[in-house]
């Protein structure tokens, strides 16, 4: 018989619960307190900073850029700048060392500020001004020469095709450039292969990369093949560089108009990139998801999500030109329950493909850590495009973990963390890692460097780092409250029993970590210790005469002191259970104006009766099919109490409705069944050494020897997989749902959750392979070297 939680049952006992008229707590002992304590941050600084920064995008001036639109003539005229305020920009803005580097202080950017300066003293020469500017930065170039040949520098994307080509530019003018001539030979061939090694491939990608860095080496007459990638906005690529290169050389009213709108809006520069504001809001929500702090910021996430999907339908190229962006927003699109479609990642599926079709500037790890991403959120049987995807990334940034390429230390720690655990991110683990790797500057590095200026990444850092710590703290303290309530019902007693109560804490604040959760955490916590009890007591601590006594106490709930205790250690066991599920019934029952009690019992119940039926068939009174066992062991890997109570803690009503209809019954047992499988998967040897069923072994006893150990794992581990992505379908599926979102998202958490415990080995039996996460989520507070806000 299959069993499900929230339905009408109809239990093998036929045996209904009856309450005691001397209320529900009988004998209990007193009810643990609730600890909250708010953190309130809601008066912190950095929150209402935060949402001033998510209300708009503001982009940093380019140096590089502002030069190439103050080169553009003024009609035909060769004698003045068709965008003088460009030029006066550039007047204003040269740095005390000379330099017009956007980020000076940087020693890993010199190149980058070779590239501006450059760029800007071609501007100054083209129109015969600022001649001591000129002078200044001709010394910078000389000072710092070494850098454009250093392969230590960051590299600015297309530097080695640009930097020679404004040389030569230089050259032309008349300006001796303090480089010699061996140094500028060897930099004009580097240059000359790399276009000709484009040229020759044939691939689109190289194309799109030349026509990119145009500016660099393109003869006028090459301009016309080069507008085809000119964009709806009068761009090329979003560049307002390569835009006006064109410009320079075509009479083009679109590229003029494209840059004449940015000047409007930026008044007397313009940023590298432009626009970019959908791909800076993703990122924002994106960071605030992983540092833990999107609570504080629900409604403004909203308002951006919705917006962006609103670009999203309208086919907007903002997303669809720029793959980082796509992936990021499918991503995060997806998990919020908007409906979009795998289908815009078409050409992306194979990496041979994407590395052919795809321009220079969208090849880098991020880009392709996005998709790697964006693969593990298939729900489809169909999306195979997203399983192909997942394939080539994973083994593209392994070989890049395992060369050292992936490049800056805070990428390198991002990739190695979501190739070990692509299904088994606890959000307590990530926030924490994120933070701890988070940097102050937010640089980032196209043809140039740029920043959105308005957003100031130690706002973030200030508020998660106080939110970690103080929810921290909250569950330090609910943590002993814990170890006490287990020293007072005596469970640390029983020696057959392993004493879980911190491991159920962990995963519980590892999800559910706002200190309004508090009672959901606790209950986790509590009702993993006393699964964990009964388990133990089916697998070796108890006679048969026990199981039964138990079960039939819990039958009897209220009337208990009719059945009476067989054991002192039945005693412990039930007076926990008895006194710990009513403390919650009560408590349910005030959070949810309703009384859930019965339903709590029910849980219990059918639990007991899984356990029981394996019991029976670990006796050798028979040997079920696969199907039959998985109808009750994905009950009884005892997901029930610890998950289901909780749910009732979450701020959200749940409705008796909610709780029997099938939506809530298939979302716990396709959570339930990956633990199981999981379980089983890891556990397969141990298990069949003592005696217990396990379903890799009966799909090879059922075989006949048609099938093979590597068979039957093979088969669990593509069960899984399914299982994983129908509970994900339903998580975030809206349109005909019952169950609040809040709650959907604790069945696909605990899937991680399992996920995390199951990895290599079971996580309950091998104590130390937790105890570095334990730490990091509960122990450990965080430490950053002092910052100001």
């Amino acid at each position: 018989m299959l069993l499900a939680y929230g339905n009408t049952f109809k239990l093998l006992s036929q045996q209904k619960t009856e309450r005691s008229p001397s209320g529900a707590y009988a004998h209990s002992k007193t009810p643990t307190k609730r600890i909250v304590q708010r953190v309130d941050l809601q008066g912190d600084g950095s929150i209402a900073k935060i949402k001033d920064m998510l209300h708009k995008v503001e982009l940093s001036a380019s140096p590089y850029d502002t030069a190439w639109v103050a080169m553009v003539p003024a009609g035909d005229s060769s004698n003045q700048s068709r965008f003088p305020e460009c030029l006066n920009w550039i007047l204003e803005n040269q740095n005390p060392d000379g330099s017009w580097a956007f980020h000076p202080s940087d020693p890993l950017l010199v190149k980058d500020s070779l590239s501006s300066t450059l760029a800007c003293i071609l501007a100054l020469q083209k129109w015969n001004v600022g001649q001591r500017l000129v002078n200044r930065g001709l010394d910078f170039i000389g000072s710092n020469k070494w850098a454009a040949t250093d392969s230590k520098q960051k590299c600015p994307i297309g530097f080695d095709v640009i930097f020679p080509g404004m040389i030569e530019r230089a050259q032309h003018m008349g300006l001796a450039l303090p480089i010699n001539t061996y140094s500028l030979d060897a930099m004009l061939n580097k240059r000359d292969l790399e276009i000709q090694s484009a040229l020759r491939s044939g691939l689109e990608g190289k194309n799109k990369y030349l026509a990119y860095v145009a500016e660099g080496f393109t003869k006028p007459d090459e301009w016309k093949d080069i507008m085809k990638y000119q964009r709806s906005n009068g761009s090329l690529f979003n560049s307002p560089s390569t835009t006006a290169a064109a410009l320079l050389h075509l009479n083009d009213d679109k590229c003029f108009m494209y840059l004449n709108s940015l000047l409007q809006r930026y008044e007397n520069a313009v940023p590298t990139i432009y626009p970019l504001d959908i791909y800076a809001r993703l990122c924002t929500v994106d960071k605030l998801e992983r540092l833990g702090i999107d609570q504080y910021f629900r409604n403004e996430i909203q308002t951006i999500l919705d917006e962006i999907y609103r670009c999203w339908l309208q086919g907007d190229e903002e997303i669809f030109s720029d793959i980082a962006c796509l992936a990021m927003g499918f991503r995060l699109l997806r998990m919020n329950g908007y409906e979009i479609s795998s289908d815009v990642f078409a050409g992306l599926d194979e990496q041979e493909q994407f590395f052919n079709s795809v321009s220079e500037q969208y090849k880098d790890t991020n880009t392709i850590l996005e998709l790697y991403k964006a693969s593990q959120m298939a729900i489809l049987p169909s999306e195979h495009i997203l399983e192909k995807i997942y394939v080539w990334t994973s083994s593209f940034l392994k070989l890049a973990i395992g060369k050292g390429a992936v490049g800056e230390k805070q990428l390198h720690k991002e990739v190695e963390y979501a190739l070990k655990y692509p299904h088994a991110s606890l959000e307590r683990l990530e926030n924490r890692k994120s933070i701890e790797l988070q940097e102050i500057d937010n640089v980032r590095l196209l043809k140039t460097s740029y920043s959105c200026s308005n957003i100031d990444n130690k706002y973030l850092l200030d508020l998660s780092l106080k939110d970690f710590n103080a929810c921290q703290y909250i569950h330090q303290k609910e943590l002993k409250i814990l170890e006490r309530w287990v020293k007072e019902y005596r469970m640390d007693e029983l020696k057959f029993a392993r004493q879980k109560i911190t491991y159920g804490f962990f995963a519980a604040a590892s999800v559910l970590f706002s200190p309004e959760h508090s009672d959901a955490r606790i209950a986790w916590a509590k009702f993993t210790v006393l699964v964990t009890l009964i388990d133990d007591l089916f697998d070796v601590g108890g006679s048969e005469k026990e199981i039964l006594n138990m079960f039939e106490l819990v039958k009897k709930w209220d009337k208990h002191s009719e059945v009476g205790f067989c054991s002192e250690q039945i005693e412990i066991i039930f007076s926990a259970v008895y006194d710990t599920t009513n403390e919650f019934a009560v408590k349910a029952g005030i959070e949810q104006g309703r009384s859930v009690k019965d339903h709590l019992i029910e849980i219990w119940l059918i639990l007991l009766e899984t356990m029981w039926r394996e019991f029976e068939w670990a006796r050798g009174e028979s040997v079920p099919s696969v199907d039959d066992y998985m109808s009750s062991a994905y009950v009884s890997v005892a997901l029930g109490p610890v998950v289901l109570v909780p749910l009732y803690f979450l701020g959200c009503k749940l409705s008796e409705e909610a709780v029997k209809s099938k939506e809530y019954d298939d979302l716990f047992r396709h959570m339930s069944i990956i633990s199981r499988l999981l379980n089983d998967l890891t556990t397969v040897k141990r298990e069949s050494e003592q005696g217990k069923l396990n379903s890799l072994a009966l799909r090879v006893i059922h075989g006949d020897g048609s099938v093979s150990e590597e068979e039957a794992i093979s088969e669990t581990k593509r069960l899984i997989e399914s299982h994983r992505r129908e509970l994900l379908r339903m998580v975030v599926q809206t349109e005909g749902s019952v169950v609040p979102k809040v709650c959907k998202d604790l069945f696909w958490k605990t899937s991680k959750i399992v996920h995390l415990f199951y990895m290599g080995k079971d996580g309950f039996s091998s104590p130390h392979e937790m105890i570095g996460a334990i730490n990091t989520v509960i122990n450990k507070p965080i430490l950053l070297p002092p910052y100001s806000p």
